[in-house]
Parts: C-alpha cells; sequence; structure tokens
C-alpha cells in the first residue's frame, strides 16, 4: 500500500510518502505559521523524491486535530482537493492518536501503564486523550486546564506530546515523559491510516472547542 500523509496540526508542516511499512521519502520544517504556503510544495518534492505520481497511491492521510484552527483548515482542505482531483479515499488521523502510536515499544511496560497525548492549546490548558497500551483510546479527547490534569488523569502515565514538560509537575510521581517526538510521525499517520475503513464523508476537522472568534448570530452589518 502506498500512503501520503501530511500534517499541518501543531507547530510544524510535515509530508511523506509511505510504501509497505517504510517511509521512502519525507520532509518537516518547524512552522508555527504559513502552512498553506509551504504545504502543497511539499507534497510535490516528496512526490518527486519517491518516484511516483498522484495515480499510483492508494490512500491520501492527514491529521485533523485537535490543534491549530488554520492549520487543521489547510491540511483538510489539501487532503479533500488532492482526494478529488486523483480520485482516492482520504483519511483522517488525530494528532492525540498519532502521537500516542509513536511511544516507543521499550516505554511500553505492562498493560497498566496509560498513554496521555497531551497538547498544548495556547489558552492555559491542553487537549488531551488517555490510550491503552495497544492503542486503543479510553478517553474522549479532553479539554483540560493543567491544575485539572490530575483530577482527570491518574496512574502510571506515559505523557506524549508538546504540553509534556509543563504538565508533568501537574500529574504526579508516577507520571513519565515519552522520548517520542512532540510532534505527529508521517509513519505513524500513514499506518493509522492505512488500518481504516473507508469513511465516505473524508477527513473530518476535530476542533474540541468552538473557536475564540466567531461570526454575530445576524451575521453583522457593513460600516458605512
Amino acid at each position: 500500500m502506498i500512503v501520503l500523509a501530511f500534517d499541518t496540526s501543531l507547530t510544524s508542516c510535515s509530508a511523506g510518502v509511505w510504501r509497505d511499512d517504510t517511509v521512502v521519502a519525507s520532509e518537516s520544517i518547524v512552522l508555527p505559521q504559513g502552512h498553506a504556503e509551504a504545504l502543497m510544495p511539499m507534497i510535490e518534492r516528496v512526490i518527486g523524491a519517491a518516484g511516483i505520481d498522484y495515480t499510483v497511491l492508494d490512500r491520501i492521510a492527514v491529521t485533523v486535530g485537535p490543534g491549530s484552527f488554520t492549520g487543521l483548515r489547510v491540511g483538510i482542505a489539501t487532503a479533500r482537493g488532492l482526494a478529488m482531483a486523483a480520485q482516492k479515499p482520504a483519511f483522517g488521523v488525530t494528532t492525540t492518536e498519532a502521537l500516542a502510536a509513536a511511544v516507543p515499544k521499550s516505554e511500553r511496560h505492562d498493560s497498566s501503564q496509560i498513554i496521555l497525548s497531551i497538547i498544548d492549546s495556547k489558552r492555559d490548558d491542553v487537549f488531551a486523550q488517555a490510550f491503552a497500551m495497544d492503542g486503543t483510546p479510553t478517553t474522549e479527547i479532553l479539554n483540560v486546564g493543567y491544575e485539572n490534569l490530575p483530577k482527570t488523569f491518574t496512574g502510571r502515565l506515559i505523557v506524549v506530546g508538546d504540553a509534556t514538560a509543563r504538565a508533568l509537575p501537574h500529574l504526579g510521581p508516577e507520571a513519565k515523559a515519552s522520548s517520542a517526538p512532540p510532534v505527529c510521525a508521517i509513519e505513524q499517520i500513514a499506518i493509522i491510516a492505512a488500518r481504516r475503513v473507508i469513511d465516505p464523508r473524508g477527513p473530518l476537522p476535530v476542533y474540541v472547542r468552538a473557536p475564540d472568534v466567531t461570526m454575530r448570530p445576524d451575521g453583522g452589518i457593513l460600516r458605512p
């Protein structure tokens, strides 16, 4: 199976081609803003580096959140556009499941442990989700303040994500940081998407909470 996977959900922009359990071409840059300008040229480069074209893809995979509202919209719109043009199915992968999947097997000592994916929302709280050692989610994706983390997540936690350092002091002595990267790995996005059943709706955003800026119910009025 050949999967084109990309991520614009957090503070990086990444894309890659995964073929039969191996990433054959990939690129990633730290990019807090500007995903719209960077993503398609990056995708074109990794497609070229892999020596393929869009017609041989089996699937397209994209992270769907939670994360940056703007980044998510860019990634999902790109996935939907490419899927339509290439007539290929597109799949959404949450940032929390991609982060959890990257925790190394060497850190998964026994079934009593819990993997906690945790993402800084930039609003003094986090998006967090707990997973069993086999990757099965054990909670929904929650929006939790740092001070409420110990009331929500307890036990032997393996913590992964960009909020790890700030969250650990709140989570107690049994919580340990994973060595996995704090951004979504192309390999894990592709592997998850390769196992997924086709959803005719395509990838859908997972925002968890409402945007900070919304339109008035009456649509507002134009200035004179």
